[in-house]
């Protein structure tokens, strides 16, 4: 998995925090055999940012986490 399917992927677990206007991943959404995949994706999410090849702001636009 690279990390724009990596992206795509855990666009899919983004919600609504509730009452404020906040977004959040929240894997408990996904059905049970996806999980493990998300998970991978968030790793390869984190290492991505860590290795410097997008920014942690950058990553959370595209999973639309942030407007």
């Amino acid at each position: 998995m690279n990390l724009d399917q990596a992206i795509e992927l855990l666009k899919t677990a983004v919600k609504h925090t509730g009452n404020i206007d906040q977004k959040h991943i929240d894997l408990t959404i996904l059905p049970t055999e996806k999980r493990s995949l998300c998970e991978k994706a968030l790793a390869i999410g984190s290492m991505s940012i860590q290795s410097g090849k997008i920014t942690r702001d950058e990553f959370l636009r595209r999973i639309q986490v942030l407007g």
